[in-house]
């Protein structure tokens, strides 16, 4: 995987590219990955010790970007939302591997955790310039979902309850 600061550099050029140019779904996609990027950088272990065993604190920030892509899955008006949500699970699944069977390489759970971001990324920078093709060719581009429970409600009681 790249260096630290390379990554960084990345995510920050990322970040900004999908905050000027994505809809409200991308927008949140990139919040999650910059926010879970920099936990995970602020809770993994030091170097002498690091992926010697399960990274709980990466475990648990990366159950909870899991649930947080999840829930954009399920509210956002975007395929490319389920295909981070899946990459989000395989990379999470990596810490499953490494509790079931602690003999695994420290450098393939690194592998196995580093890696999915970068899919990621590539997921929600297509998902940015498919937004900005569709805004072009219809002038505008629904977000969320108009079939989430809340809006049934609404649609059955009427606005105003």
């Amino acid at each position: 995987m790249l260096p630290l600061p390379a990554y960084y550099a990345i995510l920050t050029v990322f970040v900004a590219y999908v905050f000027l140019r994505g809809g409200a779904p991308e927008r949140w996609a990139a919040a999650i990955l910059g926010v879970g990027s920099v936990l995970s950088t602020l809770f993994i272990s030091a170097r002498p010790l690091r992926f010697s065993s399960v990274e709980s604190g990466v475990f648990a920030i990366d159950v909870l970007v899991l649930v947080a892509f999840l829930i954009l899955a399920l509210r956002a008006e975007r395929y490319w939302t389920l295909w981070v949500a899946a990459l989000q699970l395989i990379g999470t699944a990596g810490h499953a591997v490494k509790l079931v069977d602690s003999h695994v390489i420290r450098l393939v759970y690194a592998f196995m955790m580093a890696f999915w971001t970068y899919p990621m990324l590539l997921c929600v920078l297509v998902g940015t310039w498919r937004h900005r093709q569709r805004l072009a060719r219809f002038g505008a581009d629904r977000s969320w979902s108009t079939s989430s429970v809340r809006s049934a409600a609404v649609r059955k009681r009427g606005p105003t309850g």
